[in-house]
This record gives C-alpha cells, sequence and structure tokens, in this order.
C-alpha cells in the first residue's frame, strides 16, 4: 500500500491497516520491521510497531534497512514475517507499507486479499493489557548480515584483485547504508554521489535516464568503470557504462543470466523468468545456452513466486530488479551489483564491450487512454489478426512476438490506461510498427 504521507498515508489510516497485518500473522508471532530514510516513514515505523504490539504479535526494529536486507534477515532469522516502511521508486512525497512472508519474499496476492478484507471489516484481536508482550527488540546487525551473505556468493578475491572503480548513487537513501560499504569490502575505490541520507531527495528516486543525467555524466567525468543506481529502498539496481551510458535492466539481466550460466554454473534449471514487459533478446541470447524464458505478469512478486513454482536460476524486471536464488528469490541491488563486478573481473573487459555483441533494438514505451476495459477481447482479437504470424503471449495484456519484432499492449493496473511497449530493430521501424498498433488500438476503442 502507497500513498502521500499524511494524505491517504494518515495516522489513522495506518493504525487499521497495521491492526488488519498484525490480525492476520495473529498473536506471538514476531516480525521484524525495517523502514527508508523517507518523509514520513519514522512516525509510520513507530504507528506499525505500536498497532503490531497491541495485537500480541512479537515485533523486532531494524531501524533504516534497504528492503532486500530486511528480506535476508526475515528468511535467515526464522521471523514469521516482516514490514517494510518504503515507497521503493515513487516520487518523495509517498511511503508505504510493504508485508513480507516468512520465506523473505512479499506476500502474494493472496494474502494480499485477506489482510484488505480484514482491514474492511475491522477484524482485529487486541490483546487483554496483560497478555501484551515487551516492547519491541531493537536489532543492529541486519545491514552487516546482509553484506556478510552477499559476500558469500561472489568470488572475493578475484574481485579484489582487479582494482574496479565504481560510483554510486543511492538517491539519498538506504542504499547508502550497505551498497558502497560492500563494495569497499570487495576492495572496489567507491565514490559516492547522492549519498547522504535525506527525506527530500536531490535526485527523483526512481533510476530512469531522466532522472541520473547528472550521475551519468560525474560517471563519465571521473573515469570510473561502472557505475550504479538505485531506487529509494535499494532493490532495484541501474548500471552505467564507463561513457555514463544507462543499461536498460533487461539487458543488464541478460548479462548476469549468462553469467550465471557461463561461469557460476548452479545446479538450478536453466530457467528464467521474467515479465512479459522485458525484452524478446533475452531469448535470443539465453537459447543457446539451452536456457527457458518464462513469461509472467508485471509485478516483482509474482516473478518470485513462479521462480519458487518452478525452479529457476535467476527471475528479472526490466526496470533493474534482479532475482538471484541462492541468495533470495527478491530483487536485490546489492547482490546485482555484485554479480555484475564478478562477471566483468572473470570477462576481463568493460560491460560497453559485452553490451555491445547483443542484438540492437530501439524500444518505445507510451500508453493511450482506455475509456472501458470491457473493448480489451476486441482489442486482443484485432492484434492478433493483425500479426497472424506472431507467437502470442497472453498472461497479462497480450505480447506478439514475430521475426525481429515485439508488441505488447497491457492494461495499467491503477490507471484507465494501456501501455503499449514496440521493440524493431532500429527507431524508424519501431516508430512504424508503433504507428500501425496505434491505429489498431484506435480503431477498435472508437
Amino acid at each position: 500500500m502507497r500513498g502521500v504521507v499524511n494524505d491517504l498515508m494518515n495516522p489513522q489510516f495506518v493504525v487499521k491497516l497495521s491492526l488488519a497485518i498484525g490480525a492476520y500473522f495473529g498473536k506471538g508471532a514476531s516480525v521484524i520491521v525495517g523502514r527508508d530514510a523517507r518523509a514520513g516513514s519514522s512516525f509510520i515505523t513507530h504507528i506499525v510497531i505500536g498497532s503490531l504490539l497491541s495485537e500480541g504479535l512479537k515485533v523486532y526494529d531494524a531501524g533504516l534497512t534497504p528492503t532486500p536486507a530486511l528480506q535476508y534477515y526475515v528468511k535467515e532469522g526464522g521471523f514469521d514475517g516482516g514490514i517494510m516502511v518504503t515507497a521503493s521508486h515513487n516520487p518523495p512525497e509517498y511511503d508505504g507499507i510493504k508485508v513480507i512472508m516468512g520465506d523473505g519474499i512479499e506476500a502474494p496476492r493472496s494474502v494480499e486479499e485477506e489482510i484488505e478484507k480484514i482491514f474492511r471489516e475491522e477484524r482485529y484481536t487486541h490483546v487483554p493489557w496483560n497478555l501484551l508482550g515487551e516492547d519491541a527488540r531493537k536489532v543492529g546487525d541486519v545491514n552487516d548480515r546482509y553484506i556478510r551473505g552477499v559476500i558469500e556468493k561472489v568470488d572475493t578475491d578475484l574481485i579484489r584483485g582487479k582494482g574496479f572503480r565504481v560510483a554510486v548513487d543511492p538517491a539519498n537513501n538506504v542504499g547508502s547504508l550497505t551498497t558502497p560499504k560492500l563494495l569497499r569490502m570487495l576492495g572496489v575505490k567507491v565514490v559516492a554521489v547522492n549519498s547522504e541520507l535525506s527525506p527530500i531527495p536531490a535526485r527523483k528516486p526512481e533510476p530512469t535516464p531522466e532522472n541520473l543525467q547528472d550521475f551519468s555524466k560525474a560517471v563519465r567525468t571521473l573515469h570510473m568503470d561502472l557505475g550504479v543506481a538505485h531506487d529509494g529502498d535499494a532493490d532495484r539496481a541501474i548500471f552505467l557504462d564507463s561513457e555514463g551510458d544507462v543499461i536498460p535492466g533487461d539487458l543488464s539481466a541478460l548479462v548476469l543470466c549468462r553469467h550465471i550460466a557461463k561461469y557460476r554454473k548452479d545446479n538450478t534449471p536453466r530457467r528464467v523468468v521474467t515479465a512479459v514487459s522485458s525484452s524478446t533478446i533475452v531469448e535470443d541470447v539465453l537459447r543457446e545456452y539451452g536456457i527457458e524464458i518464462v513469461w509472467t505478469k508485471v509485478g516483482s512478486v509474482v516473478i518470485a513466486r513462479k521462480m519458487v513454482e518452478l525452479g529457476a536460476m535467476a527471475g528479472f524486471e526490466e526496470n533493474g530488479g534482479f532475482m538471484y536464488p541462492p541468495h533470495q528469490y527478491v530483487r536485490d541491488g546489492a547482490m546485482s551489483t555484485a554479480l555484475m563486478l564478478e562477471h566483468l573481473a572473470m570477462e576481463g573487459r568493460g560491460l560497453r564491450e559485452i553490451i555491445s555483441e547483443f542484438p540492437k533494438r530501439h524500444i518505445i514505451k507510451t500508453k493511450i487512454p482506455l475509456p472501458s476495459r470491457e473493448r480489451l477481447p476486441k482489442i486482443y482479437e484485432a492484434l492478433e489478426r493483425s500479426f497472424p504470424d506472431a507467437r502470442a503471449i497472453k498472461v497479462d495484456g497480450i505480447k506478439l512476438i514475430g521475426k525481429g519484432f515485439w508488441v505488447l499492449v497491457r492494461p495499467s493496473g491503477t490507471e484507465p490506461i494501456l501501455r503499449i511497449f514496440v521493440e524493431a530493430g532500429n527507431r524508424e521501424e519501431s516508430e512504424k510498427l508503433l504507428n500501425e498498433v496505434n491505429a489498431i488500438l484506435q480503431s477498435v476503442i472508437r
């Protein structure tokens, strides 16, 4: 649940939601609470902790920590669950509450629905005063334990021997508590930008090319080997090459998937799970390694749960969220960074050169109004008729994969709009394809 602080995310709302979460986990459950540095996170965390204590839970306070660090601690520490107070990549005026299950993965949709039902019906279970437990216990080793967990998964001696220079931009949030420290422990020369904790970040929290222009100049000017930019809670890592060019998240994920297949040889199924919004380049390149791509609905929790269900060597989103199961089944910006450095060390060359080997494509992402969701079946039928030779994937809207191109049309989960993705060999082909898709959509909508 996310919203503007003191608008949707006001004290009264946070109390009700926290009580519902407490009632879901039940009296005696052990839950650890962490937060980021956003405006509002402090008061929201205090309300969450107090509400959980009122429901009779055993509560632990992790303090300031990245989301993947809290998730790792939940999993490794045997907690029944966790709550992260963060709004991740949303604008600075937003904050939110994320529920984590005992396996460290975000709550699935079924659990969210049950908590919402308790919230609506106000089925709280306040315990009598004489059954209230102790106050929340402070936990001080969440970030250090997480960093050790990452380091244990990579070849530290190999990375230390390369003398890498890496710039990090944690968006003035909790990634500054972990990623720079991790890199220094790996023998990396670190330059940290926007690393002071602040409720008003110097750049917008989402690590998009538009928001990383200043960081890009810093990477290039300071002659860094690599740049790493996080979102607010550091579960995403967007990489920049030595020239400061921002690498799309699905391409950096492709590098990491190939690294796992080529060098790490983990004993896991040769299967990668990703959302339909990712580029089909991953399918084209990983096919030669015998790796199957499993397409899912958009959403990290959907990808994570599918990975657990099927078994997978990796999972990712095109926004920079990468999941490495031997560490944990969640997006993890620090783990992604360590794996990327291990890959560069083993390859003995830079990310720019590695990315240059991949097929060249041009992607366009846009959106149009959707007056009525009732038109969706007709839209999907019209698209299939227009691209009869394309392979259709219908797990989330419709994705049509043809020779050298793909199209995705899916409804937004939060707005009355259609999201449109088209990718082809160059800008001219992509624009032509987008015009064709738009004409089809408009004819059906009208």
